[in-house]
């Protein structure tokens, strides 16, 4: 079915998946940001910033909605609506722009498609002309009468990501200064005594922060310091553009020679760590080293996408409670199957640390000629992440193993 603005449609009470394309107009580049916000059926409005579905928390703790990024313009909602709260009677689908100053009207437009059993039940084109703001209502999910139903919104909203967000009743926290290099050999001070500290005045709400730390050449570095609870489970995401949707327009003669790598392009995931008793090794796909999370090396690989059907690419964890048996990890990406052209890839490396704000580093600097890039190094400081871009482009993990001093010793190896 197609849906017009304000229209409706009943969908079944089971699982379905709702895709979100952006297409950019020419000569644009907007970053667009896609959000989901479970709303109680009485007011309208969060309980709290746990029904916020957003990059920095994609998935919510029923397991109900879950936000994958697909790639730079495509992304999708899985969503398991019988494992909806009762007290909820609204999934709100939002899209804001990440470029202070920039509107809708700088893309071209946004695909909606509603699957059930892959098979598509609603679609609908938002259309980005002539528009003045920088956040949309895209659709909402919402129960009537013991079903439920979707409807299509094309609502515009001023302001960005913030505003929308306290418009649902997310309490957002005030951004955090930028994060300060941290010198290599600078020694850390710490007093004999330690100073009192006052006991923090209760908050009204908890606060939900909305930051996302990009490292690029000018920010290399940043340093994450570990809370009471500990670092929890360290999230490493490895995507990238697999070459499965057909592009806008599609590149032919010379430069579809220089560029053919996105078709088929299989990237792996993984790293070589060093523990604090002088352990060291590599996890990846290759050898079937997948480590180990509750146990030594307290990193673990987890699987291995070879098909390109999952769609939110490649992961690893580190068990970040044993933080203090690690002592450095370096996280590569590889190219196992395809030509190494990096810049066709669009890949991106994601690092989610439990209540800090994500890191990205993209991979922008490709080398054509190399197939494995070292991404980023991780090190223990006193406790401390020290999280260092590298996005340096070797032949194999032999050399970047020899750059960073590891000391491994290295045979061919295969996934099978």
């Amino acid at each position: 079915m197609q849906l017009t603005i304000g229209a409706n449609t009943s969908i079944p009470n089971d699982q379905l998946e709702l895709h979100l394309q952006v297409r950019q107009r020419t000569g644009q580049n907007a970053t667009v940001d896609v959000s989901a916000y479970a709303l109680t059926e009485a007011t309208q409005k969060v309980r709290g910033d746990q029904d916020m579905i957003f990059y920095g928390q994609m998935r919510h703790a029923s397991g109900a909605i879950e936000l994958q990024q697909i790639d730079a313009q495509n992304s999708r909602f899985l969503l398991k609506l019988p494992q909806v709260d009762t007290l909820l009677g609204k999934i709100a689908f939002t899209a804001t722009l990440e470029q202070a100053g920039q509107t809708f009207n700088s893309i071209d437009s946004i695909e909606l498609k509603l699957l059930h059993q892959g098979q598509i039940i609603a679609q609908a084109q938002l259309d980005g002309q002539g528009r003045t703001e920088a956040a949309l209502i895209l659709g909402e999910c919402y129960r009537r009468n013991g079903t439920w139903k979707f409807r299509l919104i094309g609502q515009g909203f001023n302001g960005g990501l913030k505003p929308l967000a306290e418009h649902f009743g997310v309490v957002i926290a005030d951004a955090p200064a930028p994060a300060q290099s941290v010198p290599i050999a600078a020694p850390i001070s710490k007093p004999s005594t330690p100073p009192p500290v006052a006991a923090p005045a209760a908050p009204n709400a908890p606060k939900m922060s909305l930051s996302k730390v990009s490292l690029t050449k000018n920010n290399r570095q940043v340093s994450l310091e570990k809370t009471g609870a500990g670092f929890g489970e360290i999230r490493i995401n490895l995507n990238w553009n697999k070459g499965g949707a057909a592009p806008a327009a599609a590149k032919t003669g010379f430069f579809a020679k220089l560029m053919p790598a996105a078709k088929g392009v299989d990237l792996d995931l993984g790293c070589l760590y060093e523990l604090q008793d002088g352990e060291r090794s590599i996890v990846q796909a290759l050898g079937n080293m997948f480590g180990e999370f509750n146990r030594a090396p307290y990193i673990q690989l987890s699987g291995d996408d070879r098909t390109g059907s999952v769609s939110d690419g490649e992961w690893m964890r580190i068990n970040g409670q044993q933080w203090s048996q690690i002592k450095r990890v370096i996280i590569y990406a590889f190219i196992y199957e395809g030509a190494p052209n990096w810049a066709a890839t669009d890949a991106v490396v994601t690092i989610h640390v439990p209540n800090q704000a994500p890191i990205e580093i993209a991979l922008t600097e490709g080398d054509s000629g190399k197939s494995l890039c070292g991404v980023v190094l991780l090190e223990d400081r006193g406790g401390a992440i020290r999280v260092s871009r590298g996005v340096q482009y070797f032949s194999s993990q032999k050399p970047l193993d020899e750059h960073y001093g590891w000391g491994l010793r290295w045979s061919k190896g295969s996934k099978d």
